[in-house]
């Protein structure tokens, strides 16, 4: 299974534009048109079809987790009971 196929089966399961996608990229500060975004999701054999790398799927998960549980809150340290 491919990168793309893996993006394909998120953006199905979870009923996302492909707007919503370029948002969440934008969560973690990773820039992308909706342009580049239809092409990952286009047929092998078309040719603006564009293989999907680890770099966007890792970056669409991370924003994914943002997007769904909200950021990240900075945990403070507990006092330590002497």
């Amino acid at each position: 299974m491919s990168n793309n196929d893996i993006l394909k089966k998120l953006r199905v399961a979870l009923q996302l534009r492909d707007d919503q996608i370029v948002e969440i990229l934008s969560l973690v500060d990773f820039k992308v048109s909706k342009a580049e975004i239809g092409a990952l999701f286009r047929n092998e054999d078309h040719p603006n079809f564009k293989p999907c790398g680890d770099q966007i799927l890792r970056n669409f998960l991370n924003g994914l987790v943002i997007h769904l549980r909200g950021p990240k809150e900075d945990k403070k340290p507990s006092p330590i009971n002497k």
